[in-house]
């Protein structure tokens, strides 16, 4: 079952910053472009998500947001309608006062982009002096006001040695999350040279470790689907590790989520520019259910070596990266340096509904976590109890996984069971 769970929509090309891996090659302009999604567009794109479900993420980012004056407008059209409203953002615009008028205006938790805690680094990667101290001002503001936030870590050949300062920083700034981002080389990132491959695969089985080690941050990488195959390597007894990446934490590009550019066009992520529909001409579901291009993804025919290593049906590979490198979208993943073994294939585990049940009481605390992240939490606890050798979930074990994940800082549960 396709799902959406996560639908990022590109407001604008507009930033006030120049940052060097901008995958929308974003202009600085103080006027919007003709051709942009009006407010009137983007909210009948929301109030047509939200007439088939009200559990998907909606990710309003840029270029900068914040740029857009009707932004607020937006998110309290779609929070109106019962959607989870999050905001990407450079954080420089993030003034107190618009802390202030996002929260009033529904929005759930912001995104901020912080890619070295050195201020020097971090203003040249953003091609603009000042802006560390701005974004710094605007994590302080989130703090002050009580608004979520979460740090968004592009790592680099020259800044993944800061990653265990950048996850010691959020643990002390309060952040609940830090999004580790792996640099895909389009747009204005063509011309950066990515990290290697060694460190590419060090970086994340440090992020393995780290996640072990900080149960109260999510630990996470985005553009990254090996980590499902080294998690496994690392642990192959572990029944979580053997969860599909397509499920909710590898690459789930036209599988639950997809974006939206500011011109109205769907494609399966940001980094994939294959047009999958627009907005303009036909109904969002119908692209969403119908899109050959969504096709494609949703059955892979993977060559190369993503086509015949044991690990494709829990990994699969960026398919971003091959096209960044003038190759098909099928073809092997050209960053990913494991060597296939002439092993079977490792098949994803799936929960057997005979022998796996939920109590009453845990199905209602199932029933009160967002919608956007249930099915995947769902299946993880049937992971968890078919693990330990029991058949009835109870809410026992969900609080013993919610301690396992957020140690002392954890969410705050709703009223009832």
């Amino acid at each position: 079952m396709n799902d959406l769970y996560l639908l990022a929509i590109n407001l604008t090309q507009r930033c006030n910053l120049s940052c060097d891996h901008c995958y929308l090659n974003a202009t600085t302009r103080k006027e919007a472009c003709s051709d942009e999604l009006s407010s009137e567009e983007v909210c009948t794109l929301l109030d047509c998500i939200a007439e088939r479900s009200n559990e998907t993420m909606v990710v309003l980012t840029g270029g900068e947001p914040l740029m857009r004056p009707d932004l607020e407008i937006i998110a309290r059209h779609g929070a109106d309608q019962g959607l989870a409203i999050v905001i990407g953002t450079n954080g420089t615009l993030l003034t107190e006062k618009r802390v202030r008028s996002l929260k009033q205006a529904g929005v759930l938790g912001v995104g901020i982009s912080l890619d070295s805690l050195q201020a020097a680094h971090h203003d040249s990667f953003r091609g603009q002096a000042g802006c560390w101290d701005k974004t710094m001002a605007a994590i302080k503001n989130c703090q002050r006001l009580e608004l979520s936030f979460q740090i968004h870590f592009t790592v680099t050949q020259q800044n993944h040695h800061e990653l265990p300062a950048m996850i010691q920083f959020c643990r002390d700034q309060g952040a609940r999350v830090l999004n580790v981002f792996f640099l895909i080389c389009t747009g204005r990132g063509e011309s950066l040279v990515d990290i290697s491959q060694h460190t590419y695969e060090k970086v994340l089985a440090q992020l393995i470790d780290a996640q072990a080690e900080n149960p109260e941050l999510i630990i996470r990488p985005r553009c990254a689907p090996y980590i499902k195959r080294i998690a496994h390597q690392l642990n192959p007894q572990a029944t979580v590790n053997l969860i599909s990446g397509r499920d909710g934490d590898g690459c789930i590009a036209a599988t639950h989520y997809c974006r939206v550019t500011p011109k109205g066009e769907v494609t399966p992520c940001p980094y994939i520019e294959t047009t999958a529909g627009s907005i303009r001409q036909q109904d969002f579901w119908q692209i969403w259910d119908h899109s050959s291009a969504f096709a494609e993804l949703r059955h892979p025919k993977l060559r190369g070596k993503c086509g015949v290593c044991e690990y494709r049906e829990l990994c699969g590979g960026c398919r971003a990266r091959p096209i960044a490198e003038g190759k098909s979208i099928m073809d092997e993943d050209p960053w990913c340096d494991y060597q296939p073994q002439p092993v079977t294939v490792i098949k994803p585990w799936q929960p057997d509904k005979n022998t796996i049940a939920w109590s009453a009481e845990a199905e209602k605390r199932l029933e009160r976590i967002p919608g956007f992240i249930r099915k995947m939490v769902k299946k993880k606890a049937e992971a968890y109890v078919q693990e330990k050798g029991e058949m009835i979930i109870t809410c026992e074990h969900l609080n013993e996984m919610t301690a396992r994940r957020f140690g002392s800082r954890k969410p705050r549960r709703p009223s009832g069971p």
